[in-house]
């Protein structure tokens, strides 16, 4: 029989106990969430991105955005009272890679979809403090002059389909057209505008 001092004494014993422990505890806790629902589907109203909104995303990530910005209200009192209803797993079945995070220097903009106007966020992203004044966040000005990036949003749409995001093909051929004469002001707008809108419409 395995004592405590057998195993302190014997490092590759322990090395291998350690992980089949941790291999047990991640099956445990990973496996049934493939089997639940309420993660692995959609909630009702939730649309995949539009190519415009999807490179606005990119440039949302590009941006390092989620370095001061959440997206996940976690369903504490607090913050259902300022943000509105928590977050659930269903909103984020197409997101690859989810921006939940957890820094919050900035609000959490998981629900700051159609809260406020297209000019007010291009406002905010040109000069955040002439909108909030005690604002600590750069000015984005080079997005209203750099063009959407077209370039891959064909084969980055198909490779979501690929990973489960119910792209049709129309959406797919039709992707360039749509970000045509777009910037990548238009297209972060875009983006956020849709963050978090699904759940609101259900309700």
């Amino acid at each position: 029989m395995l004592t405590h001092d057998m195993i302190e004494r014997n490092q590759a014993l322990m090395i291998v106990l350690i992980i089949l422990v941790i291999a047990v505890g991640g099956l445990v806790e990973i496996v049934p969430l493939y089997f639940a629902r309420s993660v692995t589907e959609p909630v009702a109203g939730l649309k995949p991105y539009s190519a415009l909104q999807l490179t606005g995303r990119d440039v949302y990530i590009r941006e390092g955005c989620y370095n001061c910005h959440s997206q996940m209200v976690r369903p504490f009192r607090a913050e259902v009272e300022r943000y509105g209803h928590y977050s659930v797993a269903g909103e984020f079945v197409y997101d690859h890679p989810f921006q939940w995070g957890s820094k919050r220097t900035g609000p959490d903009l998981h629900r700051v979809g159609g809260r406020y106007t297209d000019q007010w966020h291009r406002l905010h992203l040109l000069d955040p403090r002439s909108v909030v004044p005690e604002s600590n966040m750069p000015a984005y000005p080079w997005l209203a002059r750099d063009a959407a990036n077209a370039e891959d949003i064909e084969a980055k749409m198909r490779a979501l389909k690929v990973l489960g995001v119910p792209y049709s093909e129309e959406e797919v051929k039709s992707a360039r057209a749509d970000l045509k004469d777009k910037t990548e002001m238009d297209a972060l707008i875009a983006y956020l505008q849709v963050l978090g809108t699904a759940l609101r419409q259900k309700q």
